[in-house]
């Protein structure tokens, strides 16, 4: 797969990110099974429109599973189209036929990951529960998904060290946490309604704080593991964090807490 910051093609790919050399026959005919026989099952029947759609979507899904895996290990320079391919039992001229180039694979792959934490984040139910309980479930749901999918924090790491520039350019960008600060702020003003979260809050500031918690234990364990000299992937370490964490969050929103102005 082309890196577009090293220009020519990398990794034997003929022509190219932009290049769609044969892709005739639309998504409907995936990996790479273009030309006669595409249209028909085994039978000799017509595949139905309906069929070629689902099999083009699944094969969709499997390369950005697939891209996930190998630019949270390889990083954007170091993810090749060749593996994507192989690992998601297509090839890699569909993987261009879908997304075109490395960099819009990538940039889907960042989105992708974003709906899926924030479709889980919208799962949670906290309505029914007291403020400062829904607050400290919210908490540990986002660091056990975090801990869970260890492909989300290794694409976050990289984009971060490319400055966001995939992010920036997503037609999406403004809907991929605005429905977890909508849900985090109405859950504060219930909690100052009732006299158990202190006022000035803002949800994007808690967010972010509530992300660093988790996020910055797990991208960095492993220094942290030989320069502490524990292991902090044990089980009961992350519970032993996510518990001081817990409380750290919700001594900073407590009413009893008072700022300096």
């Amino acid at each position: 797969m082309v890196d577009p910051d090293q220009g020519g093609g990398d990794d034997g790919e003929p022509g190219g990110p932009g290049d769609r050399d044969g892709d005739g026959g639309g998504p409907g005919h995936d990996d790479g099974e273009a030309g006669e026989g595409a249209g028909a099952v085994p039978d000799g029947r017509p595949r139905r429109a309906t069929e070629r759609r689902r099999d083009a979507g699944a094969t969709r899904a499997r390369i950005l599973r697939a891209a996930s895996q190998e630019f949270a290990r390889h990083g954007f320079g170091g993810a090749r189209g060749e593996r994507i391919a192989k690992r998601a039992r297509s090839s890699e001229r569909m993987v261009y036929y879908y997304f075109g180039s490395k960099e819009g694979l990538f940039r889907e792959v960042l989105e992708a990951a974003y709906d899926a934490l924030g479709v889980a984040e919208q799962s949670l139910v906290l309505d029914d529960k007291p403020p400062r309980e829904a607050l400290a479930h919210f908490c540990r749901f986002v660091w056990r998904w975090y801990a869970d999918h260890p492909e989300f924090i290794g694409v976050l790491t990289v984009e971060n060290q490319l400055q966001a520039r995939h992010l920036k350019r997503s037609a999406r960008l403004d809907a991929l946490v605005s429905p977890v600060l909508r849900m985090l702020h109405a859950l504060l003003e219930r909690g100052q309604r009732g006299g158990e979260f202190r006022p000035g809050l803002d949800a994007a500031d808690l967010y972010v704080s509530i992300a660093g918690l988790g996020y910055f234990y797990l991208s960095n364990r492993h220094t942290l593991s030989a320069v502490l000299g524990r292991d902090l992937a044990a089980p009961e370490a992350l519970e032993s964090h996510w518990r001081a964490s817990e409380e750290m969050v919700l001594r900073y929103v407590g009413a009893q807490v008072q700022f300096p102005r």
